[in-house]
């Protein structure tokens, strides 16, 4: 008898073993219907499979919105045909998501069919759908109110029409197009009007007072920054801001401030003795003057209403108020971390008798109340801040 080595002798029961193992896993599979073990397993006991996981990725878009960019640029070449107005209408109301591309062809229904030349031209009712559906990122309207405010900054006077085209983009701009256009307004339009030392062209002053209240109907206006531009402005100036404003029935005495800072003795301002008083003019300005000025009495908590102040002073003078914004709108205060702006609630004559100081509209949120002189030798003798915590 032939003798294999050991070694010879192990590979091959673990070749006979391997092959063993194979034969019986095909042969299983094959009476399970050609399952995986596991789902053998769970046919077995009566259990489906579960469902193949979708790919993940974007969903996958209907036949409508595949053809919408076609569809509706075949309207902008041919605005007269009827029939290509009708497809791309149809796709249009059949598209569950606009595609980014087909909400970049609001552009070119714009310039197409102006508002000029009427509201009811097909192409207009197209633009219309597209703003009140896309989102802010790529909705024409609302791009066009910033775009508007931006170019009036520069000195661009809207005459009638791009008025009433500004108008109608924010009438159109959908719900989340509207809050954006809002909110180009707020940070461009009413925070600088709410602003001392910062020059506002007609041109903006024209656009907020047409569109804020579509804005303020939304409940898309800040009613502390709104308080602030109206008071900033004055009737004459705005007095469609003013008229926004809603009259509030506050309970209000002089709140001494919590801090005084500026000019020394400081507090001498704020003793109730007209005796005594500071020379406010010796204030050197710095890079918080536009917070602060000469004289700043601070309230923490702030006030949450102001309505009015009384000054007794010798030599003349303004009166800000240093009202908190929300994040990212009007001036940023770089200690305190906060934004605001600064209307100017009154100018006092310094005659050295009291002077009544009342802004147009109650403020909110007043951080602070600032002294800021008007020429050298001005002193304040006493300030008295009527307001409610």
């Amino acid at each position: 008898m032939r003798r294999f080595p050991v070694r010879t002798l192990l590979l091959m029961l673990l070749a006979l073993a391997a092959f063993g193992r194979l034969y019986w896993v095909t042969h299983r599979d094959a009476s399970s219907g050609g399952q995986p073990d596991g789902l053998a397993r769970r046919d077995a006991a009566g259990k489906a499979p579960p469902a193949a996981s979708p790919t993940p990725g974007l969903p996958v878009a209907s036949p409508e919105c595949r053809t919408l960019e076609r569809a509706l640029d075949g309207a902008l070449r041919a605005p007269q045909d009827a029939r290509a107005h009708a497809e791309a209408r149809q796709k249009l109301d059949a598209c569950p998501a606009l595609p980014e591309r087909a909400c970049e062809l609001g552009g070119a229904l714009a310039v197409r069919a102006p508002l000029a030349a009427g509201e009811s031209a097909p192409l207009r009712g197209l633009l219309a759908t597209l703003c009140e559906r896309c989102p802010p990122a790529a909705n024409v309207c609302a791009q066009s109110v910033g775009q508007a405010l931006l170019e009036g900054a520069v000195g661009r006077v809207p005459d009638a029409a791009a008025l009433a085209e500004s108008r109608w983009n924010l009438a159109h701009a959908g719900q989340e197009g509207t809050k954006a256009a809002c909110d180009s307004l707020v940070r461009l339009g009413l925070a600088p009007a709410a602003q001392s030392d910062t020059p506002v062209s007609d041109a903006v002053r024209t656009l907020v007072t047409e569109l804020a209240p579509t804005c303020a109907e939304a409940g898309l206006l800040p009613d502390a920054v709104l308080r602030a531009a109206a008071a900033q402005q004055g009737l004459q100036a705005a007095p469609k801001l003013v008229a926004l404003v809603t009259a509030r029935s506050i309970e209000t005495k002089a709140v001494r401030p919590d801090q005084v800072t500026g000019a020394k003795p400081e507090r001498q301002a704020f003793d109730k003795d007209v005796n005594t008083g500071v020379v406010v003019s010796n204030a050197a300005p710095g890079k918080r003057w536009a917070a602060d000025g000469a004289l700043r009495a601070g309230y923490a908590p702030e006030l949450k209403h102001l309505a009015s102040l009384r000054i007794r002073a010798t030599g003349p003078g303004s009166l800000r108020a240093i009202v908190r914004t929300p994040s990212g709108v009007g001036l940023k205060d770089p200690e305190g971390g906060f934004f605001f702006v600064n209307p100017t609630v009154c100018h006092f004559r310094g005659t050295g008798q009291w002077e009544d100081c009342k802004p147009t509209v109650p403020l909110l949120d007043v951080d602070a109340v600032s002294v800021f002189p008007e020429r050298a030798g001005v002193e304040v003798k006493e300030l008295e801040v009527i307001g409610a915590r």
